[in-house]
């Protein structure tokens, strides 16, 4: 696909996944450009790019190749253009197959905590001067951002399975941290998530190895689906029976999760982890488990584990206000994430007040999971909604906020990004811990109050 490909231009080079991708075909000696709607949010290294989209990007920057966001439709006039003039048109997850499959992949895959388990892998490989290329969909501190070029032999990806994009990458270690239903505009139902994961599993490398989360209902029929026959199979959960276990889990007041570890069985030591939440622990083992395939001891991992501070958007403390309220936000917008991420926070701060506030993603998600979305946000103490962040997509009967708040008895409020600021204002109370969530904008909420 990118074979003798000199110049390329990315359209919605400003989102997580597209900035990475130019970062490291920069770094492999390309040309690169780009352009999007608005500035963009990650750091893009000097790569030249320009706001908005205009069909004249294609005649003056003359790009050998177009790769486009997810975002960016075909029907877009600077597409059309890329076409009438011969332009390869290429979506981000051809471009970042090119350079992944020709690599001792690593790809982390999973409809939750995919970002966070890759973070985990890179951090470890690189503290363990292996030298690897990292690509991941969000900033992360501990590496300098969402992507490191490295000139070892290991590249460390996180896979988007939102559109099915990711059977395209062949890993010689492929990680499933769950298979839960989710992107319900792709996959009509959950057995259609569980093929498409079964076939990324069977499409790593011959004897790659295959590392699975036991704990995950979606992920177990697809153990129980995969060819068992293409290499080693490594699964991972709570307690001693698995190849990799957790146990004796305690958290710790004001931030950080513990717990002890066996590998076939045998104990290996204590894992602590500065990041919060059990789910955190099953990403650990999974990257645990991928280090351990690859040389790097538990009590390497362990240790360099121990100074992870997490994604950005995932449990981000933004501040404190005057008043001694705690602002968080996290990305979390499907049920399980909510929930995992409730649970997390109440752990962390069991004695201040939890006040949400919530924004929907997606029309097609919240028509379909309105229910579990209501039942899941009553973990918290009070609950804001505000309306749907759409992506892109049109309004469907039974998708809107209103639904959610209908099916929560109306214990869930409504919220405008209008009234956010001052709604809020008078229902925070001194040590209350707001928390932001959603994949969305959201999180601008959080950070106005701190401004005021």
């Amino acid at each position: 696909m990118m074979n003798n490909i000199q110049r390329v231009h990315l359209m919605g080079i400003g989102g997580a996944g597209m900035s990475a991708l130019a970062k490291l075909l920069q770094a492999h000696g390309l040309e690169v450009t780009g352009c999007d709607l608005r500035e963009p949010h990650y750091d893009l290294g000097g790569i030249n790019f320009s706001i908005g989209h205009n069909p004249e990007h294609i005649d003056t920057l003359k790009p050998e190749a177009l790769i486009l966001s997810s975002a960016v439709s075909h029907d877009n006039p600077e597409v059309i253009r890329a076409n009438e003039s011969g332009v390869k048109i290429l979506s981000r997850a051809q471009a970042l197959s090119w350079l992944f499959n020709n690599s001792y992949g690593i790809g982390i895959a999973g409809a939750h905590g995919k970002t966070t388990t890759t973070s985990m892998t890179g951090l470890i490989f690189l503290k363990s001067n292996l030298n690897p290329t990292v690509y991941v969909g969000a900033n992360v501190p501990d590496i300098g951002n969402n992507a490191v070029s490295g000139e070892g032999k290991y590249f460390i990806a996180e896979l988007d399975e939102s559109d099915g994009t990711f059977e395209l990458f062949h890993p010689s270690i492929a990680i499933i941290t769950n298979a839960d239903w989710d992107h319900v505009d792709h996959y009509p139902t959950r057995d259609a998530v569980i093929e498409a994961f079964t076939r990324y599993a069977d499409g790593r490398k011959e004897n790659g190895a295959l590392i699975i989360c036991a704990e995950d209902e979606g992920a177990s029929r697809v153990y129980e689906k995969c060819d068992k026959s293409r290499g080693k199979i490594i699964r991972y959960g709570w307690g001693k029976s698995f190849d990799w276990g957790a146990y004796d889990v305690t958290n710790t007041h004001g931030g950080g999760i513990k717990c002890r570890v066996s590998h076939e069985g045998h104990e290996l030591g204590t894992l602590e982890l500065s990041v919060s939440g059990e789910h955190n622990i099953m990403n650990a083992l999974a990257a645990i488990s991928a280090a351990e395939l690859c040389g790097i001891s538990f009590e390497t991992s362990s240790r360099i584990l121990k100074c992870f501070h997490g994604s950005e958007r995932r449990m981000q403390i933004k501040g404190i206000t005057d008043n001694n309220i705690l602002i968080m936000d996290d990305y979390a917008h499907h049920p399980s994430e909510i929930r995992a991420t409730l649970k997390a926070v109440r752990n962390i701060y069991p004695e201040r007040r939890l006040v949400v506030v919530y924004q929907p993603h997606r029309f097609s998600r919240t028509a379909i999971f309105a229910g579990d979305i209501a039942n899941a946000l009553m973990n918290a103490d009070e609950v804001f909604l505000l309306p749907v962040y759409s992506a892109g997509e049109k309004e469907l009967s039974h998708s809107s906020s209103d639904e959610i708040i209908k099916l929560s008895e109306n214990r869930i409020v409504p919220l405008t990004f209008d009234d956010a600021i001052e709604t809020l204002r008078h229902e925070l109370k001194r040590d209350d811990l707001l928390l932001t969530m959603g994949a969305g904008d959201v999180y601008t909420i959080g950070e106005n109050i701190l401004r005021v």
